[in-house]
């Protein structure tokens, strides 16, 4: 439920990166609740909304600190932040609010370029936004990056949000950026449960889809006509697809997600979709089915086990996504290598295509600040991983990192609200040890005692 809510609109400027601070407790007499700080951006009679800072934990009991950083990165005709309660109608309190410009961020110049290291290997990514490819941030991923990919823009609802309705201007934006620099694209992502428009799955009557011959006629035109518009855009730039994104639930007797594309289609929407890409993308383009948790061994099965069958049939399959969301204690760097070797034995391509280091062990842990243990630990952990890639770069063509910097990871919000640090870049976009560790080791202090890496 919405709570107090600000005007900011005369306060912020577009391109600007600023910290949000506020304090809330609840009322006397309310049950522990959850609040969050979110954004609220209007625009041409539109509403957009972003959290700053996800749902967080809140009693009678004591002040709870509500801190994040913002940059507002569209256009907008009116600005405002609020707190809000997903969970009712629980009172609470706030104070202190504070709203500050962050300084204006410059990068590093003097130091190698990430990219360089790794030339004949396989091409370092990274994933941006439209506005990260203005100023410093444009400046660091032209110094250490020779591929790119949206984080969000080209996801299925950025770039169709209502059918027949299409949103090019901020995936063109990226466009335009990497062809002027040079820079490979991957595409994230043609095919997706999440972020899609709810409209797809809605039948002729606007009523939600049941399984029936005709709605999988509907939906299955619906997709196609989708793959031909994005595909025709961007096909003499984009070299690499994400065809269909997380298809694969080990928790399913034959291991498949049961998404709406799944429930409506069974798997011909999978076998649609790389075939419609390949069609309109041409031959040259590599198309992927990139997956989560790919180093787990059941899920990994059920994913191999679903390509191979796939490529019996004649589905253009080149190559296996590995999102590789990893954490300082999990899974094993052997883990990920026999996952990539797995996928190599059917002859396939494989790219880490999402890459991040979280440094929490469980999904409740929260610091006010990183030890710096923690991010020796992930230095080292970075080197070993790193070291593997080289080990298999006859197997692997692209690894890119899920972010340019400790200031834009979706892992403050998620899996909550909480600081962490998974990048090779602080938020103030300098070199962390975790760079440090694949460009000169020597400059990155030893293990501490009894870590086990």
């Amino acid at each position: 439920m919405p709570g107090p809510k600000l005007d900011v609109t005369a306060t912020m400027q577009k391109g600007n990166r600023y910290t949000v601070s506020t304090w809330v407790k609840l009322a006397p007499g309310e049950q522990p609740a959850k609040v969050r700080l979110s954004v609220q951006r209007d625009y041409q009679g539109q509403s957009a909304y972003e959290t700053i800072v996800g749902d967080t934990a809140i009693t009678t009991g004591g002040w709870m600190h509500l801190a994040g950083t913002y940059t507002l990165a569209h256009d907008t005709d009116a600005v405002s932040m609020y707190l809000e309660s997903p969970e009712g109608t629980s009172s609470f309190y706030m104070d202190d609010f504070e709203l500050s410009l962050v300084p204006p961020l410059a990068i590093e110049k003097d130091i190698p370029s990430l990219h360089g290291l790794y030339q004949g290997q396989f091409s370092i990514g990274t994933a941006i936004e439209a506005f990260q490819t203005e100023g410093a941030y444009g400046e660091l991923v032209q110094k250490h990056f020779n591929s790119v990919v949206a984080g969000n823009a080209m996801k299925p609802v950025s770039l169709q949000p209502s059918e027949g309705q299409f949103h090019w201007e901020e995936a063109d934006q990226i466009v335009q950026f990497a062809k002027q620099h040079g820079l490979e694209i991957r595409f994230h992502t043609l095919v997706w449960h999440n972020q899609t428009g709810d409209w797809m799955f809605k039948d002729k009557n606007g009523q939600p889809m049941t399984p029936t011959a005709e709605n999988k006629k509907l939906l299955l035109d619906r997709l196609e006509t989708h793959i031909r518009a994005v595909a025709a855009r961007y096909k003499n730039v984009i070299t690499d697809w994400d065809v269909v994104n997380e298809v694969i639930d080990p928790d399913q007797p034959d291991g498949m997600r049961r998404s709406k594309w799944y429930q409506i289609t069974g798997t011909d929407y999978i076998e649609k979709a790389f075939r419609v890409t390949r069609e309109v993308a041409g031959q040259n383009a590599r198309l992927f089915i990139n997956d989560y948790n790919t180093h787990e061994p059941k899920k990994r099965d059920f994913l191999y086990n679903l390509v191979r069958d796939l490529l019996a049939k004649g589905v253009p399959i080149d190559g296996v996504g590995h999102q590789s969301h990893i954490r300082l204690e999990f899974p094993t760097i052997a883990e990920i290598e026999q996952s990539i070797e797995k996928f190599a034995s059917l002859g396939l391509d494989n790219q880490i295509t999402e890459l991040d280091m979280g440094l929490y062990s469980n999904d409740t842990d929260r610091y006010e600040t990183i030890p710096e243990a923690l991010l020796i630990r992930q230095a080292h952990r970075y080197q070993a991983l790193f070291d593997m890639f080289t080990r298999q770069q006859e197997h692997l063509s692209n690894v890119t990192i899920w972010g340019t910097d400790d200031g834009n990871t979706w892992l403050t919000t998620f899996p909550i609200a909480r600081l962490d640090k998974p990048l090779l870049f602080d938020e103030r976009l300098k070199a962390k040890y975790a760079y440090w560790a694949l460009v000169d080791p020597s400059k990155v202090p030893p293990l501490p005692v009894g870590s086990n890496e």
